[in-house]
């Protein structure tokens, strides 16, 4: 992963900025006094958590977590990454030639895996996939919903798969390493998948890394069955449909947590698209952080038997990991600790029993609609899952119940929280709150340093220990604003000087010519910087000095930019035209999502504060009015002959 968008995964742009602004809290934003120039009288500077940026409204400055940090220091772009890296925790060096050499055999998996997914989605359509796709049809799932997850069907044939991609040029060894054949003690290898409905597994970056498949024979063992751990497929790092669910989880401000695939794909075929699973796997801190980069509300829809969760409960000293092998890891104490870390507001969510969410939503969405908003907070929920099989009459069970319970109070960190939940235990066990708090966990006993410690997000992430948990913003479904920058990136990157050529144009419309600001990407601002020394520097080429110019970690990125223009490749004569289309589409983008934040603060602003969002805005208009003037009227008769 390039370390920028590693330490971007690893810190809380929050925390960073709260170093030096005091800010408080309006809704799923944070407002402050901007630290850039003189005015304490409104507060215009707002952080984005979910996006990772900010903005000063009055000044009109902006950008992500780096921009903050140079303009803050005043270091250029090389002092702030190596400080945030050591926060962060992130190793910065050039690729050596062996990891240059894994990242191409691991491009060539992602491209193996991505063609099967098209092999596998052939033989569902075709007469020997009609089991197949009448079992997607009875669970309720729609043609356009199969062809959207890219769903397929494994051939009934041992060597179907390693025939046809070995014709292809892939070797028995690579069709092993992405976990497509198995290997035999013999050394003999066959197809892993065999007349199983096949679901792709993409990343948060939409690429395909590996399958889930479900037999179709009533006696076919495992039920399911994943590829294995593969060097682009690890299973505990992953959230299926978490590249398809993201824009929605930003747009509602909740992710919904199921156990499996027909689980995510069902809810989203009933409106229910911010859902996504973590396949069979108990839920770890990585996953949960991936998810608090689109929300904090998270609902987790359990799908066992009372009895189960009471099992899960009964050992809490110890952590539990999953009601059993294939199904949602349910940990009470780990997962409030998670909570607790990640600032996050986890809630569970029982389902009617022998009922899937996907059977719920599509049989009656509003239905699905009250589970979810009957989800209960962790502690909640145990204390009623638990009281609900008690007689709390009997003072045996209060003090049953009230041992289970109060280890999981007291792992709450916040005060008025554990007050709230004290309160809430005392009247269902009818006891007096000072009983309770006389009672205290023995392990609690051995260690009360323990009580009272809440390491910040900040401290938890200069620890050397952090892990890399969340992967890079998803790119299958990029962020329009994401794809019009790498276009831009990719036509200077084939012709540098092509800035010169459009800054001419675009001053003739009145327009600012081409800026860093122009990209919210840090990669493809870094990309463009490259592109402007190169065109200026008169000893090479520029094209051949933009690549020099690019460091081993921004070489994807520039790949992924020029493959976004690959269309084009070929005609020079539409490069300046489609270029200046881009730019203006870009800046659009722009002034929309900065006229959604400010009329968003300006539903909650103080009357003191009214003014200057409706100046902002006003001058967002007029930006608006003359970039549609010149999408509307094109740049054809403004290009040089």
């Amino acid at each position: 992963m390039d370390p920028v968008e590693e330490i971007k995964n690893r810190l809380d742009i929050v925390d960073i900025v709260s170093e030096t602004v005091n800010l408080r809290r309006t809704g799923k934003n944070y407002i402050g006094f901007c630290p850039f120039h003189d005015n304490k009288r409104t507060p215009a500077f707002v952080v984005f958590p979910e996006t990772g940026t900010w903005r000063c409204f009055s000044c009109n400055e902006g950008g992500d977590i780096f921009s903050f940090v140079m303009k803050r220091e005043g270091w250029d772009f090389r002092q702030a990454l190596e400080h945030l890296a050591r926060l962060a925790g992130v190793p910065l060096r050039a690729p050596t030639p062996a990891e240059e050499r894994q990242r191409e055999a691991h491009q060539r998996l992602y491209d193996l895996v991505e063609e099967a997914v098209l092999f596998y989605r052939h033989f569902l359509h075709a007469p020997a996939g009609r089991q197949a796709l009448a079992y997607l049809h009875h669970r309720g799932l729609d043609d356009a919903t199969i062809e959207a997850f890219g769903l397929g069907y494994a051939p009934h044939a041992w060597e179907a798969a390693r025939s046809h991609f070995t014709q292809k040029g892939y070797s028995d060894d690579e069709l092993v390493e992405a976990g497509l054949l198995t290997r035999r003690d013999d050394g003999r290898v066959y197809d892993r998948f065999r007349h199983r409905v096949m679901f792709p597994i993409r990343d948060a970056r939409g690429r395909a890394v590996g399958f889930g498949a479900r037999t179709l024979d009533p006696e076919g063992v495992p039920k399911y069955l994943n590829s294995p751990q593969t060097p682009i497929f690890d299973k505990s790092r992953l959230l299926y449909g978490l590249d398809k669910a993201a824009k929605a989880i930003r747009e509602r401000d909740q992710v919904i947590i199921v156990e499996g695939y027909m689980d995510v794909i069902g809810l989203h075929q009933a409106g229910f698209p911010h859902a996504v699973s973590p396949m069979g796997v108990a839920l770890n801190e990585g996953q949960l952080r991936t998810l608090k980069r689109y929300t904090r509300h998270m609902v987790l829809a359990l799908d066992p038997d009372p009895a189960g969760i009471r099992a899960t409960l009964r050992g809490m000293d110890v952590a539990r990991s999953a009601l059993s092998e294939e199904k949602l890891g349910f940990d009470p104490r780990g997962l409030l600790r998670q909570e607790s870390r990640l600032k996050a507001d986890l809630r569970v969510a029982l389902l009617p029993p022998g009922q899937d969410p996907d059977e719920i939503a599509l049989a009656d969405p509003a239905a699905w609609e009250r589970t979810l908003n009957q989800a209960e907070p962790i502690i909640l929920f145990i204390m009623h899952t638990l009281a609900a099989d008690l007689d709390l009459d009997e003072p045996k069970a209060k003090a049953d119940l009230a041992e289970q319970v109060l280890p999981l109070i007291y792992e709450v960190t916040n005060p008025i929280e554990q007050k709230a939940y004290l309160q809430k235990l005392a009247a269902l066990l009818k006891v007096d709150e000072q009983t309770l708090l006389a009672w205290r966990p023995p392990a609690r006993r051995r260690a009360p340093a323990r009580r009272g410690r809440q390491p910040s997000t900040a401290s938890t992430q200069r620890s050397p220990r952090a892990q890399p948990s969340a992967p890079p913003q998803p790119a299958h479904r990029l962020a329009l604003s994401d794809q019009l920058g790498r276009r831009v990136v990719g036509l200077l990157l084939r012709d540098p000087e092509l800035r010169f050529r459009a800054d001419r144009v675009l001053r003739q419309r009145d327009l600012c010519p081409l800026q860093e600001a122009d990209f919210l990407a840090e990669a493809h601002r870094r990309l463009f910087r490259a592109i402007v020394r190169a065109a200026e520097q008169e000893q090479t080429w520029p094209v051949d000095a933009a690549q020099s110019l690019l460091p081993p970690a921004l070489l994807e990125e520039a790949d992924r930019c020029l493959a976004a223009t690959a269309g084009l490749r070929d005609q020079p004569q539409r490069w300046l035209e489609d270029l200046l289309q881009a730019v203006v589409r870009l800046r659009l983008e722009h002034v929309r999502r900065q006229q959604e934040q400010l009329r968003y603060l300006l539903a909650e602003a103080s009357p003191e504060d009214e003014p200057l969002y409706q100046q902002n805005l006003l001058e967002l208009t007029r930006r608006r009015l003359r970039l549609d003037k010149a999408l509307k009227t094109g740049f054809r008769h403004s290009l040089p002959a």
